[in-house]
């Protein structure tokens, strides 16, 4: 099952990802606050993502890994 995976170090939560996934399974966590005092982006539902990397193709940090 494909999923990604962000990393926070990299992450600034610019948000390019959430508009970029076709399938709306991606947020910015408001709930967490990295080290660089952001809020990185998160996985919300595994289930329906398809892999296809349209987030980690906009991500201008490369903070996102696809798995499949």
């Amino acid at each position: 099952m494909p999923r990604i995976i962000v990393d926070d170090t990299y992450c600034k939560g610019c948000g390019l990802c959430v508009d970029a996934c076709p399938q709306d399974i991606i947020e910015l966590d408001h709930d967490t606050i990295t080290a660089k005092g952001y809020h990185p982006a998160k996985l919300v539902d595994e289930e329906k993502c398809t892999g296809c990397t349209s987030c980690a193709t906009m991500c201008p940090d490369a903070a996102i890994t696809v798995e499949r």
